[in-house]
Order: C-alpha cells, then sequence, then structure tokens
C-alpha cells in the first residue's frame, strides 16, 4: 500500500533511551522563542489587561514584545493615554516589570504607527523635497518674474527657501545665478544673447504625517537626511526616559516608507563637500527628464550623496542614542535610498520583513488563490541583505517582521505558517517577530481588538490552543541558528552602481515591493538564484565592507566577530569604483581569491571620471591573466583572481566545494561552533528523502535534531554523507562534531511498517470552548468535519475545539505506533488514555504515540481547533458590530473594505481516515 512508503521515510527520533543522554540542543534563551509585534491600539491598556495578556503570551512560548501604539477603537476614547506622557510610561514600566518576571522582553518602537515622526518634528525637522520651477527667457529679454514659490501650501511655511537658480541656454552652458536673486525674488541678471532656461531649485516639504499614529504621535514624518532632525527627535524619549531605558531591550523603527523625500537643508553643501564639485552647475541633469550619459552620472552622485546622509546622519545617530540609554536597537533598512547593506550594519539587531505568500511544492499544503495577494510574493534574496550585513560584521541577532498579510483575515492555518519561518530560517535570519498580536481589554469580546493587516496571533484566534506547537518549533530552530556563526564561504558584491547610474527617475528606494524593478532583472540576482540552488552559500557585500576588509587566517574577513570567507565575487556590472577595486587587488595581494564575472568597464559619478576610469583601466591592466580553458586566471601578490562569465565554473576551478545535498531538493543554512557545524535542512519538496545526503563536514559524530518534537540520537554516517528520512514539509538539524558524546543513543531509523490500523469505529464528537455557540454532540459512524452536519446551523457558524473521541483495542506489538491523519482542519491535540500524546499542528500530519498505548482497550481524544472565519462569517452575515476603529477600520488582503458574509464555510474538524501504522527500526 502507498502508506507504507510514506511512513517509512518519515523522520522519527524516540526520546526512550535518551533520558540519561547529553542535550545536544543549546540552551535556550528567550531571544530563542519568537517574539510578537505587540500593537497598542490608542495606547488604552491598563495594568489588568497587560497582565493577563503578557501572562498569556508567556504560557503560549513567546519570549518578548515589541511594542508599537497605533490608533484606537471607536467608544474607548476616555482610556487613550497620550504617547510617552506620564501615565503612559508609568503603563511602559508596569509592562517591562511584568515580562521581566516572566522572564520575557520588551522593545518598543520610537514612534507610533510609522514612518518616524511626530509632535516633535517641526517644519524645520520635517521631510524635506526639492521644489523645482523652471523659467524662460528670450533673446534679450528683461526676466521680470519674480523667482518665489507658486506652491500655496508651501509658501507659508517658515522652512521653505530658494536653494539654487541656474540658467541654460541652447547649448546647454550653464550660468549658476543663485547669488542674483534677491530677497524678493528679482532676478538682477539678463543674458547678452540666445534663449535661456532657469532652474529655480526651492527647499519644500513633503508635509506627509506619520501614518496610523497613536494619540499623541501625530505629526510630521522626519527628515532622515538631517543630523539635527534626528538629535532634535529624540530628545522626546530623553525627557520621557530621563536616565532609565525603563527595562527596553532594544529602540525599533520600522521600514523606511517617507514619500517624495529627496532633499535636505544643506544638501547642496553636503554633495560638494562629499563628491568634489558644485551640483548647481549640473542641477538640470537631476532634475529633468534628460537621459544623457552625463544625467547619470549626475544621478548616481546624488543617490550616494543621500545614502550617505541617511546612514551617518539618521541611522549611526541612531544607534549612538540607543546605546546612551544601555539599550540596543533595530532598524528596517528596506526602502530606504541607501546602500541596505550598509545601513543594516550600523544597527544592533538588522530587521527584515517578509510580505505575502510563498508557494511551496510541500503535500497537502493550502493555498487557496482566493485568500493570497499574488503579487506580493516573499523572496529568500531581499531576505539576505540583512542577514547579510549582519554576517558579515558579527551580529548575533537577525530579526524579521514575519508573515503580514501571509494570507486572508482569519484564515491562516500554523501549518501554512510553518514553512514561511523555514523560508526566513534558511536566509540565515534567527530572531523571529510575528506580525502580530494587538492588545486587548480583558472585557472586549470576540475577535478582541485587531490590526488590519496581520496574521491573527491573539489569544481571541480560535486555534492558539495549539500555538504552543508552532513556538516551540520556532524555539528549538532558533536556538541553533543563534549559536556559533555563520558559515557561508561566498562573499558577493552588490553592484549598487549599476542601480544608482540608471539616467531614469532621481531619488531611488530600494523596497521588498518592487523588486521586480530593481532586484530581479539583474545579473547579479540570477547569480544568487543560480548558486543557492547549486549548494554553495553566500553574503552580499558593499564597497564600504570591501574596504573593511582583510585576508586573515587564509580567509577574507571584514569583522572580527563577522564571517570569514573562502572567495569573492564581482557578478557582471558595467560601474565599478576604483577604490574598490584598488581595496580587492589589495586582498588577493595577500592572498584572497577573487572571482570577476566580467571586466568592469567603467567608474560612477561625475567627478573627475575619466582620470579615474583611467585609473580604474591602469588598476585592472596589473592582473596578469592567462588563458586557462574557458576561464582566465591570474596569480596575484600571494593570490588568485579569475575571470569567468561561468561563476560555478570559477568556484570549481578554485576549489571551492559546494554543499551538494541540494541536488536531492532539499534546503539549508549552515552554522559553525567551537569543534563543529550545525546544518538546518528543510524538505520543502513534493517528495520523500530516504538516502544518504552528502555534507561537506561531518567531523567524528553527527547527531540528528528533530525541531518539532526536540528528539535526537547519533546518525548513520560514512563516507562524508550521512542517511536522512524527510517527508515533504520536515526539517531536521545535523549537528556534526569532531568530538564525540557516548552518551547520546542511536537514531531511529526506520525500516519496514506493517499493515495499518485504520480507526473506522464510531466516533463521539463534542465541542468546548467555542462559539457563537456550541453544537451539539453528534455519535459519528464515519468520521467527518463538523462542518458537513449542515442540519445544525451552529457546526456552520463555530470556531473553537470540537473533541473526537473513541476506543479501540490493540493487540499487536511494535517498536512504536504513528498516528496519521488524512485531513486535519487545522489543528490538534491528542489525548491517549489520559495522557497528553502532543500537538498535531503541522505537515504531514503524523505523531508517533507508541509509548501512550497499551495491550488492549486504548481511548484516544483528539481535540481539533479550527479557524476564526467560519464565526467571522457568522458574525458579518448577522451584522454583528466587531471592527470599530478609528483611522484604517478593517480592509481586506486587497485593501478593499472587509466582509466575510459571503465566504464559503471553511472545513472544520477530521476527515479521510485516520490511522494507525505498526513501524520497526533498523537494529
Amino acid at each position: 500500500m502507498k502508506f507504507k512508503n510514506i511512513i517509512k521515510l518519515s523522520v522519527l527520533c524516540f526520546a526512550f533511551g535518551n533520558l540519561s543522554a547529553q542535550n545536544p540542543w543549546p540552551k535556550a534563551t528567550n531571544t530563542a522563542q519568537p517574539w510578537t509585534r505587540w500593537w497598542w491600539m490608542g495606547s488604552a491598556v491598563d495594568e489588568k489587561g497587560l497582565d493577563k495578556q503578557l501572562t498569556t503570551l508567556s504560557k503560549a512560548g513567546f519570549g518578548g514584545v515589541e511594542i508599537v501604539p497605533i490608533y484606537g477603537a471607536k467608544g474607548f476614547e476616555n482610556k487613550y493615554i497620550n504617547y510617552l506622557s506620564p501615565e503612559w510610561m508609568k503603563m511602559l514600566q508596569f509592562t517591562t516589570d511584568k515580562a521581566k518576571s516572566l522572564k520575557m522582553g520588551v522593545d518598543m518602537a520610537v514612534g507610533t504607527g510609522w514612518p518616524i515622526g511626530g509632535p516633535q518634528v517641526d517644519e524645520q525637522d520635517a521631510a524635506t523635497k526639492m521644489i523645482v520651477q523652471t523659467y524662460s527667457i528670450q533673446p534679450n529679454e528683461k526676466f521680470s518674474e519674480k523667482i518665489v514659490l507658486k506652491d500655496e501650501k508651501q509658501k507659508n511655511l517658515k522652512a521653505t527657501k530658494l536653494d539654487i537658480v541656474t540658467a541654460y541656454n541652447e547649448k546647454n552652458e550653464a550660468v549658476v545665478l543663485t547669488d542674483k536673486v534677491t530677497q524678493d525674488g528679482t532676478l538682477n541678471w539678463k543674458p547678452t544673447s540666445g534663449k535661456w532656461t532657469i532652474y529655480a531649485v526651492f527647499v519644500g516639504k513633503t508635509l506627509q504625517k506619520v501614518k496610523r499614529a497613536a494619540p499623541g504621535g501625530d505629526g510630521y514624518t522626519l527628515d532622515h537626511f538631517s543630523p539635527d532632525a534626528t538629535k532634535d527627535y529624540l530628545k522626546t524619549f530623553d525627557k520621557a526616559f530621563g536616565n532609565s531605558n525603563y527595562g527596553i531591550r532594544s529602540f525599533f523603527n520600522d521600514s523606511y516608507e517617507v514619500y517624495g523625500a529627496d532633499w535636505t537643508a544643506d544638501f547642496k553643501e553636503q554633495f560638494k563637500k562629499r563628491r568634489g564639485y558644485d551640483l548647481s552647475q549640473y542641477i538640470k541633469y537631476l532634475v529633468s527628464d534628460d537621459e544623457s550619459e552625463i544625467a547619470g552620472r549626475i544621478k548616481s552622485d546624488y543617490r550616494e550623496t543621500m545614502s550617505e546622509l541617511i546612514l551617518h546622519n539618521f541611522t549611526e545617530n541612531f544607534t549612538n542614542w540607543a546605546h546612551s540609554k544601555n539599550s540596543k536597537n533595530t532598524n528596517q533598512a528596506h526602502g530606504s535610498p541607501g546602500n541596505l547593506l550598509d545601513l543594516y550594519a550600523a544597527v544592533d539587531i538588522p530587521e527584515s520583513e517578509t510580505f505575502g505568500s510563498t508557494k511551496f511544492d510541500i503535500q497537502g499544503l493550502r493555498r487557496n488563490l482566493e485568500d493570497i495577494n499574488t503579487k506580493e510574493i516573499p523572496d529568500i534574496n531581499m531576505l539576505k541583505f540583512a542577514s547579510s550585513a549582519a554576517n558579515i560584521t558579527g551580529k548575533t541577532l537577525i530579526s524579521n517582521e514575519s508573515f503580514t498579510w501571509l494570507t486572508e483575515h482569519f484564515k491562516t492555518s500554523w501549518s501554512q505558517v510553518k514553512p514561511e519561518a523555514e523560508q526566513i530560517f534558511l536566509s540565515g535570519i534567527n530572531h523571529i517577530f510575528y506580525h502580530g498580536t494587538t492588545y486587548t481589554p480583558a472585557d472586549v469580546q470576540f475577535p478582541g481588538w485587531l490590526f488590519y493587516a496581520s496574521t491573527n496571533f491573539v489569544p481571541e484566534n480560535s486555534l492558539w490552543p495549539n500555538i504552543k506547537g508552532l513556538n516551540s518549533y520556532v524555539e528549538r530552530t532558533q536556538s541553533v541558528l543563534q549559536s556559533g556563526k555563520s558559515d557561508n564561504e561566498i562573499l558577493m558584491y552588490w553592484p549598487i552602481y549599476d542601480q544608482w547610474a540608471s539616467a531614469k527617475g532621481k531619488d531611488m528606494a530600494f523596497k521588498i515591493h518592487n523588486i521586480e524593478k530593481w532586484l530581479h532583472p539583474t545579473v547579479f540576482y540570477e547569480n544568487l538564484e543560480k548558486l543557492g540552488k547549486s549548494g554553495y552559500s553566500l553574503d552580499m557585500i558593499s564597497d564600504k565592507m570591501i574596504g573593511e576588509a582583510k585576508f586573515e587566517n587564509q580567509n577574507i574577513q571584514v569583522s572580527k566577530n563577522g564571517g570569514s570567507y573562502k572567495v569573492l565575487i564581482i557578478p557582471q556590472l558595467n560601474y565599478f569604483s576604483e577604490l574598490t577595486l584598488k581595496n580587492i587587488l589589495n586582498l588577493a595581494q595577500n592572498g584572497a581569491s577573487v572571482i570577476f564575472q566580467s571586466e568592469p568597464k567603467d567608474v560612477p559619478g561625475f567627478f573627475e571620471f575619466e582620470k579615474r576610469r583611467n585609473e580604474l583601466q591602469s588598476l585592472w591592466a596589473k592582473i596578469p591573466f592567462q588563458q586557462d580553458g574557458n576561464l582566465k586566471s591570474a596569480t596575484f601578490g600571494k593570490g588568485r583572481i579569475v575571470l569567468s562569465s561561468d561563476v560555478e565554473k570559477a568556484l570549481e576551478y578554485l576549489k571551492i566545494e559546494r554543499e551538494k545535498l541540494t541536488d536531492t531538493g532539499l534546503k539549508f543554512v549552515r552554522r559553525k561552533f567551537d569543534g563543529g557545524k550545525y546544518y538546518y535542512i528543510v524538505n520543502h519538496t513534493s517528495k520523500e528523502i530516504n538516502q544518504n545526503i552528502p555534507l561537506n563536514f561531518i567531523g567524528k559524530q553527527v547527531a540528528l535534531m528533530n525541531p518539532e518534537n526536540g528528539d535526537f540520537g547519533v546518525a548513520e554516517a560514512q563516507n562524508n554523507s550521512v542517511k536522512v528520512q524527510l517527508k515533504s514539509g520536515e526539517s531536521l538539524i545535523i549537528k556534526a562534531s569532531e568530538t564525540p558524546d557516548n552518551s547520546i543513543s542511536k537514531w531511529k531509523y526506520i525500516e519496514k511498517t506493517e499493515a495499518p490500523i485504520v480507526l473506522n469505529q464510531p466516533w463521539q464528537l463534542t465541542f468546548k470552548d467555542g462559539g457563537p455557540e456550541l453544537p451539539k454532540s453528534k455519535t459519528l459512524n464515519k468520521l467527518q468535519p463538523w462542518t458537513n452536519f449542515t442540519e445544525d446551523s451552529s457546526t456552520q457558524s463555530f470556531s473553537g475545539t470540537g473533541v473526537y473521541t473513541t476506543s479501540f483495542k490493540l493487540n499487536k506489538k511494535a517498536d512504536d505506533f504513528v498516528l496519521k491523519f488524512d485531513k486535519l482542519y487545522e489543528s490538534a491535540k491528542v489525548i491517549i488514555n489520559g495522557q497528553d500524546a502532543g500537538i498535531v499542528w503541522s505537515l504531514p500530519f503524523e505523531i508517533n504515540v507508541g509509548k501512550y498505548l497499551k495491550k488492549g482497550k486504548n481511548t484516544i481524544q483528539i481535540e481539533v481547533s479550527n479557524l476564526m472565519a467560519n464565526k467571522i462569517r457568522y458574525m458579518d452575515q448577522n451584522k454583528i458590530q466587531w471592527r470599530n476603529y478609528h483611522e484604517i477600520n478593517f480592509v481586506n488582503i486587497d485593501y478593499k473594505p472587509f466582509d466575510a458574509s459571503n465566504w464559503k464555510v471553511q472545513p472544520s474538524g477530521l476527515d479521510g481516515e485516520i490511522q494507525l501504522i505498526p513501524v520497526y527500526f533498523s537494529k
């Protein structure tokens, strides 16, 4: 039978025999547990509610919360607390004290809603933009018009000013006229001949305000490019916090979503200081639609300057400020008009973000197209910008805002969350923040207060009884991924100047929502995809990081605490800094291996570019390439430089080994610790893996560790390979050590299975913990979902827990028994003979139960929890008010008004067969 082949491939390791063994799992701290973003709606919190929710989160396996105040619920205005007011700080202190007693951590956003801003941001410090007005002057014409702002909203602002005035004739000859304009806008200049166009650039304001702000948090968004604006903004927190950090572990800043901010008050001066020339003379090429080479060079310099300003004036100041409070900081760099790698590296905890749903080939995984946003697909390579920066610079934690809009509201199961979490882990991230949990007062009924764009990790969720299964899985996995150091062998340069050199547009923000424009079409991305699938592990590196790198102990290393790498790859590109090439040649001189996919064509930017181009070509000419088969190679000092369009062939030439385990379709991420390595391996294919897989390192002992249930044992390993049994959707941790631990028992491999015992006798179905009302109990001759019983209308609207109970006789002996569910909607707690046998919440829906069974009569209870969807559908059909919020009220996955009244009833409970399968282990 088909089940026999499926079961014998299962990863199963059983705890008996391991009780006296030294546990190979790293000691877990609260950072290994998942944390959750915690929205305080209207900051209408009180001690009773805070105490209750923190305690509930702790019991469910959460290690911490991240406070983000947002807009409030209607009808509770008298309970709103102004952000950072003495009462608000009192609630914060209560929160951190309570969390500490529960061994939880607390982070908080430096602002309400997003992006960063608030009432302390005056006009001067508000997000800034350039406003361009053009004028024409005919030959011999006296220019009588005043050069003043025409925008009615802008001209009365105190912070606006005229910044640059430059005239161009038909030959593109420029005359800077800024000092020829008087206070009232009169231009004291008259051309002698020809037609001229005047470009006047004013310093203006975007007038954008904080989105979804909480009471006391409304105001302009911040000018990220001004050091004074950043310092002024943080003074408000200095006043509220005084000399204390109030127990905050890390201060958090959300993704950069400032629109139209493309200037700052002293940009012209900063540009000249950093790029070496006055932008005024070339302003036309920046602000017009000219797509000439010179326009591309000017815009490249402009974008590089923007990048440096946000790095030095906002990000580094934010980090220094957090340190002054004896806290850390967390920052989402994506969306910024800057080099993401440098911005992520400048903070303590770089944070990425996943938005939308990934298509996996896992057998049985539900992915209904009507419940997902098909335009938003998370990309593992986008996540690697954050993990790369952290790995290279030695940050121990890399976080992620996880599962935003994973599916439509109320339709996300824990089994759908798991592979998305695994994709995050495979990118190198090791500190997940669920998105998220909304604070709800103790007396607010189902579904509680809810955020409009999240997966609902709230105690009111009908799936909550089994969230500990997911959280324990995340905790075990993160305990490993937070141990030791990243063990990636390749550095790949991000050719950001190819992006910056585009003559189209002006400012350039690297968002997660437009990677199809700036990331996917590049050869850089093509390399990331191909090398990852081939089994290479890599991190991305910036020009700044290359400048800080050294070659020591036969590896390239940027930071003492960071990763060490065997090779640096420069992918095919057009623009390359001569300074970066010089730094790379210094690395090679000292022994580094470098691969160029192509010869750099040109230098970026405008200043003395012909001189710098000659320098680039001169440096390149120093590399004594020789033809060697299909590639060129050169010995350079103690190192090796290879030129090849085929990066994989170049890696083979340099004897950089890939992990061949990916040939099976398995995915992995690798960590190293003193005396060994961890491999976290995931099977996202539709097939079962039952074979020896090759590893580049196996040491003297290999232990297998199951992150879903915590079991472990010594594996069968030989000839640099390890025997693995993984079903579709399962994962495994391999610990390869130089020092054997003889106290650990052998891993229990399944050798064979016998015909299953089908539990097809009558079942009793009862209900508990849910509503709007409990359906009537039923005796079932055939196992089926409770939603099949349409004659009882309460079964169609019930969200909660249904309990399936039966008894059976067991006369067979086996090494163990696997309880296998055909279809489970959505998760279940299994109780056998009165003993808790565990939670079934992820694919494949199986659990080993042998140690709970006895000869003769056995009783089994399966407590199944379904989605919130059916109850929400009922509430909308009956017009029961549950969403009533200020600001954005509630929207569906397409950002249209939410209405569940026309939803189909979501199947709930058990369906198909439940089998008890005897398994036998190899001896």
